[in-house]
């Protein structure tokens, strides 16, 4: 049985009450996951960070789980808005590669994927956070997908790289590659792979007819 004040469960969220008490509370969970990880995200270290009584936590999201679930919104939405500015100037797969590598390196410098590597952590623990951390990932994978639909453009490779798979196989690929790099401290491999990948969108340009931008060395 899961102990009281840790991420044990996920209730309705709780109706808005103190803006500025709400946003220390996710700034502190984010901090707090990023730092101590999932299973040190409880009320008392997140509401100590916070420099606020942890009874708040309940008061205003029901549950530490939702407070948690809370945070991963926070991160994702300045991210997605952050990133997609970003994509948008990127009209050939070259461009994008390019665009994602800066992504990665701007993830791992500030730690935004640490948040979502803890909560898909704390799925296997608590019961349905699963569903709720899934469905968080499902915009990444529109956001791939859209990504990939420009910079191909009106390539021939539209037609043989369907735009949803590769999208689903890309945010597979970038969860994976961010959870090595954060664990064994080395960034290189996975920055070889994004250098790979310029290559082969450079292959893959001139098989079909289309320029793309140098690799960088």
């Amino acid at each position: 049985m899961a102990k009281s004040g840790t991420a044990s469960s996920v209730s309705e969220k709780g109706g808005a009450r103190s803006t500025e008490t709400r946003r220390l509370l996710v700034d502190a969970a984010i901090a707090t996951l990023q730092r101590e990880g999932f299973v040190g995200a409880s009320a008392r270290a997140i509401a100590e960070r916070a420099g606020l009584n942890q009874g708040l936590i309940f008061y205003h999201f029901g549950s530490v789980a939702n407070l948690l679930l809370a945070a991963l919104d926070a991160v994702s939405d300045e991210r997605l808005a952050h990133y997609g500015a970003m994509v948008a100037g990127a009209d050939s797969p070259g461009e994008l590669v390019e665009v994602a590598t800066d992504i990665f390196r701007t993830d791992l410098d500030a730690g935004y994927i640490t948040v979502l590597v803890e909560m898909i952590a704390g799925a296997s623990s608590t019961p349905d956070l699963g569903p709720e951390v899934a469905a968080r990932i499902g915009p990444w994978r529109e956001f791939a997908r859209s990504a990939i639909e420009q910079s191909l453009g009106d390539s021939p490779l539209k037609a043989l790289l369907p735009a949803a798979d590769v999208a689903y196989a890309v945010v597979a690929l970038y969860l994976g590659l961010e959870m090595l790099s954060h664990l064994d401290g080395n960034r290189q491999p996975a920055l070889n792979l994004f250098a790979h990948a310029q290559r082969l969108s450079q292959l893959l340009a001139a098989m079909s007819g289309t320029s793309l931008p140098e690799a960088p060395l």
